[in-house]
């Protein structure tokens, strides 16, 4: 799931990496320049810079990773509740 102020998308990561992603969106959006991603299945949000987007995907550099399970500085609390809600 992407987040963003005013924003939830639905993604699936389709390649990770140690410096980045590649997600999928299930429609054609222009993201912001920063932006999380959570990582459903590992309880994960990762902050990341969009590099390329075309279509459907995008490349994101990754800046930053922390675990949704407990406490969470505030700039990933929009990305905590949107975890809770999908069932985490």
């Amino acid at each position: 799931m992407v987040v963003a102020p005013g924003l939830e998308l639905p993604c699936v990561i389709e390649d990770q990496s140690a410096s980045g992603l590649r997600i999928r969106l299930d429609r054609s959006f222009a993201l912001p320049p920063v932006i999380i991603v959570v990582d459903l299945a590992r309880g994960v949000a990762v902050e990341a810079a969009v590099v390329w987007s075309k279509g459907v995907e995008a490349g994101l550099k990754q800046s930053g990773q922390m675990s949704l399970r407990g406490l969470v500085p505030s700039r990933f609390a929009a990305a905590r509740d949107a975890f809770r809600r999908a069932g985490g």
